[in-house]
């Protein structure tokens, strides 16, 4: 069975696009930083989606790498690192839009999701679930004797 083109995932090689700045000869060691990416971007739609990467002053001092992503549906995620190095600009803004996807993913997922119940099923225990104090106090008293008792 194949997938229509709106079904397709979001990759860096169909949405990344290199603009001010960058050559498209820097477009594939970008495409290579930036593989690590494709599984986040799988969660949307290839044609919805649309990644821009920017270099202002490349190679000056005061150097800013901008990148940008759009996804239908959701706010503009735009992401800069000053950092001098280009090579480390470039994984900065890649990692920033790696934690910014997920918190738009965990956003994005039903209440009823078992990963986020878990949290407050442990934060809240219902009182039909924990015995009276008397009959917990009892209880452990029981078990005390109990254990004194098997140890001698």
């Amino acid at each position: 069975m194949s997938r229509s083109a709106t079904s397709a995932p979001a990759t860096i090689k169909d949405c990344l696009r290199v603009g001010a700045g960058f050559s498209q000869g820097d477009r594939a060691w970008i495409a290579e930083q930036f593989a690590t990416l494709d599984s986040r971007l799988a969660a949307f739609h290839a044609d919805a989606t649309d990644l821009e990467i920017l270099v202002k002053d490349r190679g000056a001092r005061g150097q800013k790498v901008t990148l940008e992503c759009w996804v239908a549906g959701h706010p503009k995620i735009v992401t800069t690192s000053v950092e001098e190095d280009l090579h480390t600009a470039v994984n900065e803004v890649r990692d920033e839009l790696r934690r910014r996807l997920n918190d738009t993913k965990t956003r994005q997922e039903p209440r009823r999701n078992r990963h986020l119940r878990e949290h407050t099923i442990t934060d809240v225990i219902s009182p039909e679930l924990t015995p009276p104090l008397e009959e917990a106090a009892v209880a452990a008293d029981a078990g005390g004797a109990e254990g004194a008792a098997r140890g001698a």
